[in-house]
């Protein structure tokens, strides 16, 4: 039986998938985490009898209509999300959205626990910081993005590796010119082609940002500088990365398009289960790549530019899109805006190198009012 698990962004689609995993494998689940407390939270609570039910956010008569499910097995704040990752010999699955995962993976890491990633704004907002919390604590890491979860495996046995190159869907506008993206609505950037996520994600993979931020994500988990990983479109999603070695040979995952694969292989590992999925076959599968129009989707070169520049920028990347993407939703900036918002944001702000979590948290709010101001200059 697997270790106790703590699982944060309980009620997303991250969340709810670990949570199917745990009960296909028959692992207990220690705390249940997530930032509202809700009717769903609530459900998940009576679902999972034995776990901790935390909150961080929610207004009192919305923490209320919980604790009156729940009794005092409902717990509140961003203490008590803290209390649960720091518990020893847990996994600690984090799910949350943006930079708010930050503190409970440095947490959950100075626990010396397993961290199965799947906040990858923990590494961009965070990466110096949080690569000191694994080595002061003693924890791993392992990830959940279907992309480096799959480079992750690939390098276990492979050595080490001269590129790594992390495949692409293309999102719903492959192919298209800017002029095409002019107008387009929040509900045509949602509509993924190959996967089902969350919004702010949906609209990363259709600007190629979520793509840029999974370069520096995978710069901080595998050590390899910037120009020795690459992004190609792959439309199919069946080969989730490769890796190219010193003699020249590609190796390459391929799978489903299913996430309960490296949840639970994140959870697993080294070992490995059978999953619930559809058996994946290659009859008929036809593999394509292209390159990336760079000129369309600028967002993925802005992120290797932040990237290069280090410290505070890749945190600024992140929140500004992460601005910039509300926006867009709620119908207040187009869908090029997004790039513009970044760019100005990387340009306006003042670089500096945090050495601790209250100071990324801190340069992450800066960002945030700096690209909010910028939105209100364009609309």
């Amino acid at each position: 039986m697997t270790r106790p698990l703590v699982v944060l962004g309980a009620t997303g689609s991250i969340g709810r998938q670990a949570l199917d995993v745990a009960e296909h494998l028959g692992a207990p689940v220690h705390a249940i985490v997530a930032r509202a407390p809700s009717q769903a939270l609530a459900d998940l609570g009576r679902r999972f009898p034995d776990a901790r039910v935390v909150a961080t956010g929610g207004s009192l008569s919305e923490r209320r209509e919980v604790t009156e499910a729940l009794g005092a097995r409902a717990e509140f704040g961003t203490d008590a999300m803290l209390d649960s990752v720091r518990v020893p010999g847990t996994i600690v699955v984090n799910g949350i959205v943006g930079a708010a995962g930050l503190r409970a993976s440095v947490a959950a890491l100075e626990a010396g626990n397993r961290l199965a990633l799947a906040n990858k704004e923990t590494l961009v907002v965070g990466g110096a910081v949080v690569l000191d919390a694994l080595a002061r604590g003693g924890g791993e890491i392992v990830p959940v993005d279907s992309e480096h979860s799959a480079l992750f495996q690939l390098l276990l046995d492979s050595g080490p590796a001269e590129r790594l190159i992390l495949t692409a869907s293309g999102g719903p506008f492959r192919g298209q010119e800017r002029a095409d993206l002019e107008d387009v609505t929040p509900t045509q950037a949602l509509a993924h082609p190959t996967w089902v996520m969350g919004r702010r994600i949906s609209i990363d993979s259709a600007t190629m940002a979520n793509k840029g931020l999974e370069v520096i994500e995978a710069h901080f988990l595998f050590g390899l500088p910037y120009e020795s990983i690459e992004v190609v479109v792959h439309p199919q999603s069946t080969v989730h990365s490769l890796v190219v070695l010193g003699d020249g040979s590609f190796l390459a995952h391929l799978g489903a398009t299913d996430m309960r694969i490296p949840i639970q292989y994140a959870i697993t590992h080294p070992e490995r289960s059978v999953t619930p999925v559809e058996p994946f076959s290659l009859e008929g599968l036809t593999l394509g790549f292209e390159s990336v129009d760079r000129s369309v989707f600028r967002a993925l070169d802005l992120a290797y530019a932040a990237g290069g520049l280090g410290g505070s920028a890749p945190a600024v990347f992140n929140a500004a899109d992460e601005v910039a993407v509300e926006a867009f939703l709620q119908g207040r900036l187009g869908f090029l805006g997004i790039a513009e918002i970044i760019e100005r944001a990387l340009e306006s702000h003042e670089w500096s190198r945090p050495s601790g979590v209250e100071e990324v948290v801190a340069i992450d709010e800066r960002a945030r009012t700096l690209a909010a101001s910028l939105v209100a200059g364009v609309c």
